[in-house]
């Protein structure tokens, strides 16, 4: 695996991924030019958060997108539809936070019909304020998983991070969904530096110990205006294991979604042997990226394709959507953009220096990509 400080970023130093040219991408099955196929979609459908999290939204806000320029369900229905015929088999819905914009039940319902079409896995990222609601309704239209957003478990600590209240409510609605019948239910924590790095145990004992949750801890990745490096440090993937192992023991499982996935997994147990009930994982894309197995795609609240979280290449697909394309005609269009996904993304602190000269209008901030 190559240093955090020689990610390759083309086809000449791919092999330090163990990844080499394969041909012209092709949009049939999803595959880029080094072979990989993507599977995985990604569907943000707001830009609008209940939530501040600094790590996620710039200090001074974004500019929200007017109305008309956000994909109607329609359009997400269409758009998601044609990744499905093209090969995508998971369907991700994040925002923003998805549950803020109306009528996502029915948005989910549409999407979760697309399971006999060849969609085998529906999905939500939430930060859960608003979950417990939605919970029948997101089950009967097919969810299967639900990942959960909550960075601590003190309540004064909550609110410095998002920069409102609900940890109590976020926490309560973590165990509902654990007690509902998803078939998966995962907490993201993004760990931080000086600010809960110093809770990553008790966040595993409060999830996985008792209950069937994938507890997950996130590097601080840098995103336009969030503060990486600065007032914000990474607390990095080794770090992390180190913290946890000084009163648990992690046994390895290797990445999840056999190996396609974007967390190492672990099990884990007490000192005295108890195993946990869930399992712990690592999601450590700064300094172990696992860009040689990325089978992920995105689409943007507005309606943009992207191939990386981390690469501020995208190709609009809305306004063609409404001037008239056709399905191949945006066909063509993603294999366009698959054909520009490089083998890796950039060193964090480049990125971050390269955001930074593009600025706001030209560098999209986490909650503007969809995570």
């Amino acid at each position: 695996m190559p240093s955090a400080a020689a990610v390759p970023m083309d086809a000449e130093t791919a092999a330090a991924y163990g990844l080499t040219l394969r041909g012209d991408a092709r949009a049939h099955g999803l595959f880029d030019r080094f072979g990989r196929a993507h599977t995985y979609l990604r569907i943000s459908v707001t830009e609008r958060c209940n939530l501040r999290c600094r790590y996620c939204m710039p200090e001074e806000g974004v500019q929200l997108l007017p109305k008309d320029h956000l994909l109607s369900f329609e359009e997400i229905e269409r758009l998601a539809t044609l990744f499905v015929r093209l090969g995508v088999r998971k369907i991700r819905l994040t925002g923003g936070e998805p549950l803020v914009r109306r009528g996502i039940d029915d948005l989910v319902a549409r999407i979760g019909a697309l399971k006999a079409h060849g969609l085998e896995r529906l999905m939500m990222t939430s930060n859960a304020l608003l979950l417990r609601e939605h919970i029948p309704a997101l089950l009967q239209a097919g969810m299967d998983a639900v990942n959960l957003s909550l960075d601590t478990l003190r309540a004064d600590r909550f609110q410095r991070v998002t920069g409102r209240e609900g940890c109590e409510e976020t926490i309560a609605a973590i165990h509902a969904a654990a007690r509902a019948g998803f078939r998966k239910v995962k907490v993201n924590a993004v760990v931080m530096k000086g600010v809960n790095d110093d809770e990553l145990v008790d966040l595993a004992r409060a999830f996985a110990r008792e209950l069937p949750i994938e507890m997950r801890y996130i590097e601080y990745m840098p995103f336009e205006g969030n503060g990486w490096g600065e007032e914000l440090q990474m607390f990095p993937a080794a770090s992390i294991r180190e913290r946890l192992e000084e009163q648990l023991h992690l046994e390895p499982r290797g990445l999840n979604d056999g190996g396609a996935g974007t967390a190492q997994v672990y099990d884990a147990f007490e000192r005295d042997g108890r195993a946990f009930r869930g399992q712990i994982g690592i999601i450590s894309s700064m300094t172990e990226p696992f860009c040689s197995t990325c089978n992920r795609t995105r689409l943007t609240a507005d309606g943009h394709f992207r191939w990386c979280l981390l690469d501020e290449g995208e190709i609009d697909l809305r306004a063609p959507l409404r001037a008239g394309a056709t399905d191949a005609d945006l066909t063509g269009l993603i294999e366009q953009g698959l054909g520009q996904k490089r083998a890796g993304h950039a060193p964090a602190q480049v990125l971050k220096d390269t955001q930074k000269a593009a600025g706001p209008a030209h560098a999209r901030s986490m909650i503007r990509i969809g995570g």
